[in-house]
């Protein structure tokens, strides 16, 4: 076969065949673990200069060494990440992302490592429940389960969505919005962080569980993702860092 055939029917492989999820053996034998994060989600997963911090961070490179895994990160838009999971760009998703039935349709979720939910916050302390929302304009970020529960508050008047969730606080406090719509821990790490900037949390507009996401059909990953996961938080480790960003435990109990 000539070399153009050569490569024209490599390419043709590329498309028909499609590409495959590696398997936990496959991870293991090249040493280290492929995880893909924001990077734009204080104080779970975000920069400080150049270096990627945060706790699911600190987390996701724990789970990796009890798996005997070094940790590549991936960082890249929080709408991008599943898409890239199923195209085999990296192995795990670990991105605060709340379990739904419909993207349980589409990825295999681990063990959830936190649960929380979303709270309503505002300049006035007015508005701090879902009744409260009525006629208002709502900030969430894009692909967030976020947008997809303001969405079924009757009355709101608007709901915006922003690429990043700083984003959208930012949009609160430049009075171009209402309201905004983000995790319980993200907020009261901003309120923390900004004490200036006239926040005011107000109630939950729902409660969910925090999962890894793996490419569906590989269980030898996502089983072993989470015994190191479950050993965490057996050993202590897992309330020690909890405690170090949260000043609590954040494991879910219900």
């Amino acid at each position: 076969m000539k070399p153009i055939q050569v490569l024209l029917a490599a390419l043709l492989c590329i498309a028909a065949c499609g590409t495959h999820s590696r398997t936990l053996d496959e991870i293991k034998r090249d040493g280290k673990i492929i995880i893909a994060t924001e990077g734009a989600y204080p104080p779970f997963n975000y920069f400080q200069g150049p270096k990627l911090v945060g706790f699911e961070v600190e987390l996701g490179d724990a789970i990796a060494k009890k798996m005997g895994l070094a940790v590549e990160w991936k960082s890249l838009s929080f709408d991008a990440l599943l898409a890239g999971l199923r195209q085999d760009r990296w192995d795990v998703v670990l991105a605060s992302f709340a379990v739904t039935d419909e993207r349980a349709k589409a990825v295999t979720f681990t063990a959830p490592h936190y649960c929380s939910g979303g709270v309503i916050v505002s300049m006035d302390p007015a508005i701090k429940s879902a009744d409260s929302l009525r006629d208002r304009v709502v900030a969430v970020q894009t692909g967030s389960t976020y947008l997809e529960n303001v969405k079924k508050v009757p009355g709101v008047k608007e709901v915006k969505n922003f690429p990043q969730d700083t984003d959208a606080r930012s949009a609160l406090v430049n009075g171009r919005v209402d309201a905004w719509i983000s995790d319980l821990f993200v907020v009261k790490a901003a309120m923390l962080s900004n004490p200036g900037a006239g926040l005011k949390m107000g109630r939950f507009l729902f409660v969910e569980k925090i999962s890894a996401a793996i490419k569906k059909g590989n269980p030898t990953l996502a089983a072993a993702y989470d015994a190191a996961l479950a050993e965490m938080m057996a050993d202590g480790s897992y309330k020690a860092l909890s405690e170090k960003y949260f000043k609590g435990d954040v494991r879910c109990l219900y």
